[in-house]
């Protein structure tokens, strides 16, 4: 069993270093608001710490899974960041969805420091989290990989290196992009059945089995029938990821030309109220031109 530090404590954060103690490690906690970090130690136990720096003191890993490329830099660099106190062989993994570019940034930081990185982050959502069955994609050396892999599947499925550092954030955005495009596209299909007349959820009964089948269908499709949306993956979020593969596509010379619309669908979604709504809300949209 490893001494584990988890910086960030949301609703993706907490219940994987939930898994962590609960799997055996020695966590050591930090969030920015102190409040959800005092939850945790009371539900899980463990210990907790005022800053990144004294959470990393004496771990072996320190896991991320923050906002944002700033929020990822705050906790990694400067005098109360991890990178302070980490001792040279400790592994950071980051589990947020970031850029490549902050990704070997931090890394190129890291090394030079005599730490290991590795940009891991997640698919499968709050429910993936609570239930320790998230997907993890991950970039970096692979000697590092190899140390962190036993202490992440402490909360995933499935665990794989994709490459060097940036990897595993470029096979994010891959994520990202493929559900960006299905959500819109089974969006469209309810709402045609229901313009059409149709029963939603027998519709899916028979077509969900077929080459149109995927896991947004068959988790997604009563609840957008159902017009419920107070669950999942935030636009707010998906928002963000987008504008991250956008940006690596002007890098890239990839075309995306359904993402970029679909980022604008979510963007009136979010105009609408919609911020913290799942993303099979681009329904909503459709039915507001009823």
């Amino acid at each position: 069993m490893a001494n584990v530090s988890f910086l960030g404590l949301g609703v993706m954060g907490a219940p994987m270093a939930g898994h962590l103690t609960k799997a055996g490690h020695e966590v050591t906690v930090y969030n920015r608001t102190a409040a959800k970090a005092n939850d945790w130690v009371a539900r899980y136990g463990g210990k907790l710490a005022e800053t990144p720096a004294k959470a990393a003191e004496g771990a072996e890993f320190v896991m991320a899974c923050v906002g944002n490329d700033d929020d990822l830099r705050a906790v990694c660099t400067g005098p109360d960041g991890a990178f302070a106190t980490m001792a040279p062989g400790t592994v950071f993994v980051d589990h947020t969805t970031v850029s490549a570019k902050v990704t070997r940034e931090l890394a190129e930081q890291a090394t030079a420091a005599g730490l290991g990185f590795v940009d891991a982050p997640v698919s499968g959502g709050q429910a993936g989290a609570e239930n320790g069955q998230l997907v993890v994609m991950c970039g970096g050396d692979q000697a590092d990989y190899d140390r962190a892999e036993p202490v992440i599947l402490a909360y995933a499925k499935m665990c794989k290196r994709l490459g060097d550092s940036g990897a595993g954030q470029l096979t994010k955005m891959v994520n990202q992009i493929c559900i960006a495009g299905l959500a819109q596209a089974l969006s469209e299909g309810l709402h045609f059945a229901e313009k059409a007349g149709l029963d939603g959820r027998a519709v899916i009964d028979i077509i969900g089995g077929g080459a149109a089948g995927s896991w947004q269908m068959q988790n997604r499709h009563a609840t957008m029938i159902d017009d419920e949306f107070d669950h999942g993956f935030a636009v707010d979020w998906m928002r963000k990821d987008l504008g991250i593969c956008l940006a690596a596509a002007e890098e890239n010379g990839a075309s995306l030309p359904v993402t970029a619309l679909v980022d604008q669908f979510y963007k009136e979604v979010q105009n609408m109220g919609g911020r913290r709504w799942d993303t099979s809300s681009l329904i909503k949209r459709l039915r507001a031109f009823d």
